[in-house]
């Protein structure tokens, strides 16, 4: 099934590669005068880029295609580089994006207790995305923790379910939540499925959102892949997000399939997690879900009709500040909040991620921390999902491990958990992997804990699983030079992977 879905989707990219190849010929007697006006144009599209780019590891590759080869650079450029102004999908995205300020009101009550807290004014005030103090959160180490308890509630739902996730692959965790949502939806409950059509290629049928709808259940496939328009894939939704009621939410770096529940994994051991909010955090991703749903079926005129009104206290400490990434904005949240967590770190950092492709803000952060004598560890996979991903990762290891970050691979398999922990205090646990594509491609979720006993739990599992992990040493960072000069060419194209 994946095969033909992406053999039709070749065949279309193919059709359009070719039709340019022919206008080119056909405009060959002018190619002087083209690339002239196309060298210009890449000039203009250079200086742009220098101009209003936050990452300039981000942009390199787009700058050395554009001023080596001018007409197919500026091409690439203008058909992928600003994909948002073409698609009629990321437009209405964009459009509802802008929309969702009015319901995310930071409460003044909880911003007063937090006015002195610059990192918590950044993820309200900037970032947009409320600051909440009545919550009670649980961490789940792995996902076959988190599933019994993901059942158990979907079971309680009364008036609505919001499901939003990256993959979904048929299997025991799917077929067990599919139950129960077909029970919900035929006794009245709205069940709202959302999957990223790219992310689902190789496990549900391009029909699927039918067969969904005639049980009910209504279903959106996020920017759903075709022939024609196959060029704007790089953006897609890799959110994590299951509301029930408004009165709790899951996220975390599961998605719905089994291999998350250590079922069949090919990688070994499978290490994720996941998080349960119960309380007012939760409007934020009711809102996040809303937002995209609405995108593609503008049928919500407001989203406060899903909030639910917590009136009795909730024994809790701290602050819960869930928030979305998104390419199209003005702020890189997922990274500027992993780099604010970093930067003001001062006893320690511990952080999961599947893939470590950075750019050189994150690695001078990094390093910096290490240097002033902060424990600085990383966890990735020991065992990789993808070989060509994981041989990037590793060149980034060298430089961190000899200024003292300790890198180590988790053993007894593939971690694709996606974690911060600093100082007994802080966490971000969400979907945001430490690669370019989370960073600045990717519509993306996090959730950021400041001062809640869950800390400690996320702290335990970060230990538990160093434990179980290798240390890499400074003498194994060092590549041969074929090796180092494959991992220079993957890195210079990194940002376009």
């Amino acid at each position: 099934m994946a095969i033909r879905r992406s053999l039709i989707v070749l065949l279309g990219l193919t059709a359009q590669i070719l039709l340019t190849f022919f206008v080119y010929i056909f405009f060959i007697e002018h190619i002087a005068i083209i690339h002239f006006l196309y060298a210009g144009l890449g000039v203009l599209l250079f200086l742009g880029l220098l101009k209003n780019s936050r990452s300039y590891s981000y942009i390199l590759p787009w700058i050395v295609i554009i001023l080596l080869f001018p007409l197919i650079g500026t091409l690439m450029y203008i058909v992928i580089g600003r994909n948002k102004n073409k698609s009629k999908v990321l437009k209405r995205i964009v459009e509802h994006e802008k929309e969702i300020k009015k319901y995310l009101v930071q409460d003044k009550d909880v911003r007063d207790e937090y006015k002195d807290n610059s990192s918590l004014r950044y993820i309200s005030d900037y970032a947009g995305f409320p600051v909440t103090k009545n919550n009670k959160v649980d961490y789940y180490p792995l996902g076959e923790e988190a599933f019994p308890v993901i059942l158990s509630e979907l079971k309680k739902a009364e008036k609505f379910i919001f499901f939003e996730y990256f993959i979904v692959n048929h299997g025991k965790m799917w077929d067990s939540i599919l139950e129960i949502l077909e029970e919900k939806a035929s006794n009245g409950v709205e069940v709202r499925v959302m999957y990223d059509d790219l992310g689902c290629l190789g496990t549900l049928k391009s029909s699927y959102p039918k067969f969904l709808e005639k049980k009910n259940i209504k279903c959106v496939a996020f920017n759903r892949l075709s022939p024609l328009s196959s060029i704007v894939i790089n953006n897609r939704d890799h959110r994590k997000i299951l509301v029930i009621d408004g009165k709790v939410a899951f996220s975390g770096g599961i998605n719905i399939a089994d291999e998350y529940i250590n079922i069949g994994s090919k990688f070994g051991h499978w290490k994720d997690n996941a998080i349960k909010i119960e309380g007012e955090a939760v409007f934020n991703y009711t809102v996040m879900f809303l937002s995209m749903w609405n995108s593609f079926r503008d049928e919500d005129t407001d989203y406060n009709l899903f909030k639910h009104n917590f009136y009795e206290k909730i024994e809790s400490t701290g602050f819960i500040a869930p928030y979305a990434e998104t390419p199209f904005d003005d702020e890189k949240t997922g990274e500027d909040i992993y780099l604010n967590i970093i930067n003001q770190a001062n006893d320690y950092v511990y952080i999961f991620t599947p893939y470590l492709i950075i750019d050189t803000d994150m690695v001078n952060a990094l390093n910096l921390a290490a240097k002033r004598g902060v424990d600085v560890r990383i966890v990735i996979p020991g065992i990789p999902d993808k070989r060509l991903v994981y041989t990037l990762s590793e060149s980034y290891v060298e430089p961190l491990v000899k200024s003292g970050v300790k890198v180590y691979k988790y053993t007894p398999g593939f971690i694709h958990a996606k974690v911060f922990v600093a100082d007994d205090h802080i966490a971000t646990v969400g979907t945001i992997n430490m690669d370019y594509r989370s960073l600045y491609l990717h519509f993306e979720c996090g959730c950021y804990i400041e001062n809640n006993e869950v800390v400690m739990d996320i702290k335990k599992d970060a230990l538990d699983t160093i434990e179980k992990s290798y240390e890499i040493t400074k003498k194994e960072v060092n590549p041969n030079a074929i090796k180092g000069f494959w991992q220079a060419l993957l890195r210079l194209v990194a940002p376009l992977m």
